[in-house]
């Protein structure tokens, strides 16, 4: 049985169209499976987080920022920084969760932390009928609070950030690793850190307890010394409006000298949004002479005086003010 030219013709368009048909199967199976997949849609939005771009995630994620949260950690180094310690980041392979669903696992260390978040996605349709179009569940994104003791402001990974009030909640990504400080001239707090895994558990609260820095206590204890320095100038028995005085019947017989043995040791606590001084305790020592008012004799006087007081502190941008309060 010949074959003609004809039916060799066809015989090699048909083979050729199923090389072709097989060919655009394995692609679309392969697209579908890299491209297209939802672990690609995960790892778009990982790459974005990296990035800094905040926009992108935003998308990718479908997710919505809560109404009034500060948008500080959505964008540019902000962002950049709650993701420099996300490492070993490993995307797991989808696994079905109903109709149409799929979960994602990703497991990373976070701040040296192993941890693994689920990423929920769905498939919304097909694009150009072959390709599955997959889109992560609409969320919103959690809120971390920062608040600082008697400050208006901190600096959340590296941003400022305003405190109206004393207190901001900020929307984050995550998974992310959020950072709050205050560092002034005469008030500080420490680093507290917070790692965001999910959506479900947000971090708790970024409390930061503000103290007053060395250079706060250096100008408040220079302003006690000056005060109290100018008391003991006073040759008086009770120098006026000072904390300490020297009570005698006796006559004076000889000059009065005074000087500060000790000087206050300066403490300052936050109280109800103002900084408070605690009592002021120290000693002065009284030099005279003194003349018995029924024998006559001189005898010399050298003790040492206790005293205490409180004082008002008042602190600016640039300047601070204490007001000593004695009372009698």
């Amino acid at each position: 049985m010949h074959t003609t030219p004809v039916v060799k013709v066809l015989a090699a368009w048909l083979l050729g169209l199923m090389l072709v048909g097989a060919a655009f199967i394995a692609t679309v199976s392969v697209l579908n499976a890299r491209l297209y997949s939802p672990e690609h849609q995960v790892g778009l939005y990982l790459d974005a987080l990296h990035d800094g771009d905040g926009g992108k995630a935003l998308g990718l994620l479908n997710a919505s920022v809560p109404e009034g949260a500060n948008p500080t950690l959505l964008d540019g180094d902000a962002l950049r920084r709650a993701s420099a310690s996300l490492e070993d980041v490993d995307v797991g392979d989808a696994r079905e969760a109903g109709a149409d669903r799929v979960e994602v696992p990703v497991t990373y260390t976070l701040d040296g932390v192993g941890t693994t978040t689920v990423f929920p996605l769905q498939r919304t349709g097909t694009e150009w009928g072959f390709f599955n179009v997959w889109r992560f569940e609409q969320t919103v994104l959690p809120l971390v609070e920062v608040s600082a003791l008697n400050s208006l402001e901190a600096t959340v990974n590296g941003v400022p950030v305003g405190l109206p009030g004393g207190s901001a909640a900020l929307a984050t990504f995550y998974p992310a690793v959020i950072t709050a400080q205050y560092e002034g001239t005469y008030f500080s707090a420490p680093e507290r850190r917070a790692a965001v895994t999910n959506r479900e558990a947000p971090p708790p609260p970024l409390a930061l307890a503000t103290e007053a820095t060395p250079e706060l206590t250096q100008a408040v204890a220079d302003q006690l010394h000056a005060f109290l320095d100018a008391c003991a100038e006073q040759t008086v028995f009770q120098p006026a409006d000072c904390p300490f005085a020297y009570p005698t019947n006796e006559r004076l017989a000889g000059d009065i000298a005074w000087s500060i043995e000790e000087y206050p040791a300066v403490s300052i606590t936050p109280s109800d949004g103002e900084w408070l001084l605690a009592p002021l305790r120290g000693s002065a020592r009284i030099e005279t002479r003194l003349r018995d008012l029924f024998s006559g004799a001189v005898r010399e006087v050298s003790e040492t005086v206790p005293f205490e007081f409180g004082a008002e502190l008042q602190v600016g941008e640039d300047a601070v003010t204490v007001t000593p309060v004695v009372r009698y």
